[in-house]
């Protein structure tokens, strides 16, 4: 392979890492300081037990977030200089205001949280909570600024080809920003969701049957259950606003080679580039066109109207991968919150699907990364700047190299992690519980 792929593949094996954890700790903040509170309201002791146990898994998670975050900046010096020397004048100052207002925040605040519970008064450690969620959000807020900014560039000028902010608000506000926040941080909800009630089903089934447990599982899956059809809702006018903006994503997404009216939307297909076609494609007539455009006989531009546009095939299944596990959140959340309203335990069947989607949000979380990401090619900041034009001239010897470290390196801790995460709740489910008098200095620490 050439040095750009490789570099490529490097970048998104890094970024596809990294991505996991915010995807938890950006909602799940926001889940311990539900926990808190309502300990602080009712007094109830489970809750408090919950938010020992849920606690530890953020810090884990964020620990993990940070240290993996910290490659991916190496990377625009060794083998993307070209993106810095372009557009560093927009990215360096986006990238800058995350780490002084929010990773600032989460890093002074997190000490409080994790061992502070001794130490200051109940307001201030929730206080701190709060602190934590915002600032994991607040980050959030950042990093996606400039990435919907790569992906829908506003408010800049261009001089002797390096570019220039013009305008700060509409570039961090740019068009396609308020539909990637609001879509990322439902995704968060989502993956955090399925998370704490995977965690809580295996205890669930190993046996412990606690308030904390109880607790912890209903407000999961209640949550799942209230934020997949809102998801399914921004997803639908996040994908009108790329077909503004980025309609050969689009085309790609859904498999259009020529413009055409009615388009089906394909529930199955293999895209064939070679000879511009899908071959086996199963679809329901008319419906792509109907939820793209709101009309039956609506027209979608094809891809053979764009003189530069993504690579098909990943695109077009990464985004089934999407949809898919979307749909199946949605049959699992709903029946089991059902079931816990009606008779307040879950099925035996509910509680082994729960297991067994623990992790269906970062599943879905990377396949709509990969749809945002690989549908930009061969762009790097849209219109701007090209990918190919950002390389450096690193070997592909040596980047192979790394890249091989860095996927080992990858692979066993995420091994480590998953098997760290169901040690716990094993634990935790035999007996060793964790302490209400501080979730985190108790003998069962990380």
């Amino acid at each position: 392979m050439d040095a750009l792929s490789l570099a490529r593949i490097q970048f998104a094996a890094n970024i596809s890492f990294h991505i996991l954890f915010p995807s938890i700790t950006i909602a799940l903040g926001w889940i311990l300081l539900y926990f808190k509170l309502r300990h602080a309201r009712s007094g109830d002791a489970r809750w408090l037990l919950a938010y020992g146990f849920w606690v530890k898994v953020f810090a884990l998670s964020f620990a993990l977030g940070v240290v993996s975050g910290v490659t991916m900046s190496f990377q625009f010096g060794t083998n993307w200089p070209g993106y810095m020397l372009t557009v560093g004048n927009v990215a360096g100052p986006l990238l800058g205001y995350e780490v002084l207002t929010a990773f600032f925040l989460e890093a002074t605040f997190l000490g409080i949280m994790l061992f502070g519970r001794r130490r200051v008064s109940e307001r201030m450690h929730t206080l701190a909570t709060f602190l934590v969620a915002f600032g994991t959000t607040l980050s959030a807020f950042w990093i996606l600024a400039l990435n919907s900014w790569m992906q829908t560039p506003s408010g800049h000028e261009v001089v002797d080809g390096v570019v220039h902010a013009r305008d700060w608000l509409a570039v961090v506000f740019n068009p396609s920003f308020p539909y990637r926040l609001v879509h990322m941080l439902l995704a968060s909800g989502l993956t955090a969701s399925f998370l704490v009630a995977g965690l809580s089903a295996y205890r669930w089934l190993c046996g412990d049957r606690g308030g904390d447990v109880r607790a912890a599982l209903r407000t999961a899956v209640f949550a799942a259950a209230v934020l997949i059809p809102v998801q399914i809702l921004i997803g639908d006018q996040h994908g009108l606003n790329t077909l503004a903006h980025q309609p050969q994503k689009v085309a790609a997404m859904e498999g259009i080679w020529r413009t055409e009216r009615g388009s089906p939307a394909l529930l199955f297909a293999w895209p064939n580039e070679a000879e511009r076609r899908n071959d086996y494609a199963v679809g329901v007539p008319r419906l792509a066109a109907l939820i793209l455009t709101h009309d039956l006989d609506g027209e979608l531009r094809g891809l053979d109207s764009f003189a530069d546009h993504p690579p098909v095939a990943p695109v077009f299944f990464a985004f089934r991968v999407m949809v898919g596990i979307g749909m199946l959140m949605l049959l699992v959340g709903w029946a089991t919150a059902w079931r816990l309203w009606r008779r307040g335990e879950p099925a035996g069947w509910q509680t082994r699907a729960l297991v067994a989607m623990t992790f269906s949000g970062w599943v879905a979380t990377l396949a709509g990364w990969y749809v945002t990401e690989i549908g930009r090619q061969p762009w790097l900041v849209t219109g701007i700047l090209r990918t190919a034009d950002a390389a450096s001239a690193t070997p592909a010897p040596m980047i192979g190299l790394s890249l091989a470290g860095y996927l080992a390196l990858y692979g066993v801790l995420i091994v480590a992690y998953v098997g760290v995460l169901f040690h716990m709740a094993r634990k935790a489910a035999h007996g060793d519980r964790v302490q209400a008098a501080d979730p985190v200095e108790h003998k069962v620490g990380i």
